[in-house]
């Protein structure tokens, strides 16, 4: 018996009051079905927890990273396919993810060269994007192991993952107590809540970065793909994808997207953000009030009929259409991941906010509570 099948008997055992069944490395709890995933090169175990709904919708969510892995969405036939890119192994997440399915923090999108003052004290972040700081970093909150809160958790319908980022993690301040929730309901929809509390004035801007593919991962590309966004400004790049601090309307250029459009129609276009983007990587200004929580964007793939809707209390909107996908990742099922096969619609503050008074604060403060919400909801015609 070799020492990993012992231990997850071990763990069996020792969680029999909790357990409903267990064989091999699939487990049944009170929560949820759960697999185990392998270890990250320090040792710690980590899992997936899989939620399902009446329809059949499945979301497969691991504790690295807070990621998630799998996603199932009915086509018009009541089809069901995966729609969200991904690995096999944990190893792959570990070496090579482009951030698929991730949890992004503590700070989603760039902040430029790294750096950015708060309260008259200058924070250097580490930099890991062309001299900026993308992501959270190095290590960001997509390269770490997250607890998950049993407690909090609802039997096959949520599952609420914990990560508490110290004081100084990657340059930033203040010590962050983080907690997630990942939501699959009966309307075909995944919710995604977020909440922080900090012990030092810090910025928080917390994303999820699923690469969408409403075909079905690994079937070819996504520029066939319609796409709606619902904002009339956008927020223009350098050569760096560093705002220019401008809100620059969306009309008369390949940004708008306010009746949906098909994403390749104008991806070559010559005009200069489409040029600094190498396609689609901006920020859009979504139209709602600040803080309010409505529809931000709306993907529609014709040949499966599958629809996605997102909607959000963030401020702003992130289209990237997978400009550095390049074909060298194999994902699920041996499927190559070519160029631009798949999508992300990031909800989130604008990049840059930090160093950017006028756009909307992204600074949480001792006493006060981060909170956000976006849900992916699916429907097919």
């Amino acid at each position: 018996m070799n020492i990993r099948r012992l231990f997850i008997m071990i763990v069996c055992v020792l969680s029999a009051a909790m357990i409903i069944s267990c064989s091999g490395n699939k487990e049944e709890t009170k929560s949820m079905e759960t697999m185990s995933f392998g270890e990250t090169p320090e040792g710690q175990e980590v899992g997936i927890f899989y939620l399902k709904n009446k329809s059949g919708m499945q979301a497969g969510i691991m504790t690295y990273g807070a990621t998630l892995v799998s996603l199932t969405a009915p086509d018009r036939n009541g089809v069901m396919s995966d729609v969200v890119l991904g690995f096999d192994s944990l190893s792959s997440y570990v070496i090579q993810s482009p951030y698929f399915g991730s949890t992004i923090g503590r700070y989603g999108n760039r902040i430029g060269k790294g750096t950015f003052e708060l309260n008259g004290v200058k924070y250097t972040l580490a930099v890991n994007n062309g001299g900026n700081h993308l992501h959270g970093g190095l290590k960001g909150f997509d390269k770490v192991v997250w607890t998950v809160d049993q407690k909090e958790s609802v039997k096959g319908k949520s599952l609420t993952l914990m990560y508490i980022g110290k004081d100084g993690e990657e340059g930033y301040p203040g010590a962050l107590t983080i907690k997630v929730v990942y939501s699959l309901t009966d309307e075909n929809e995944l919710r995604i809540d977020y909440e922080a509390t900090t012990d030092k004035s810090t910025v928080v801007n917390l994303t999820h970065h699923s690469y969408f593919n409403l075909a079905g991962a690994g079937n070819g590309d996504i520029l066939g793909h319609e796409l709606f966004i619902d904002a009339d400004r956008f927020t223009p790049i350098d050569q760096g994808l560093i705002p220019t601090g401008e809100l620059r309307s969306v009309r008369g250029t390949p940004m708008d997207f306010t009746k949906a459009e098909v994403i390749g129609t104008r991806i070559k276009d010559t005009y200069e953000q489409i040029k600094n983007g190498e396609g689609y990587d901006h920020n859009w200004v979504l139209n709602k009030a600040q803080g309010a929580f409505g529809l931000a964007a709306r993907a529609f793939e014709k040949t499966s009929g599958r629809v996605m809707e997102v909607l959000t209390s963030e401020p702003g909107l992130q289209f990237y259409s997978g400009n550095f996908l390049d074909g060298t990742l194999t994902g699920k099922g041996g499927r190559n991941y070519g160029y631009r096969s798949g999508f992300c619609l990031e909800t989130q503050h604008f990049p840059d906010s930090p160093n950017k008074p006028q756009f909307p604060s992204t600074t949480l403060n001792p006493g006060s509570i981060y909170k956000t919400s976006t849900i992916y909801r699916f429907s097919a015609k």
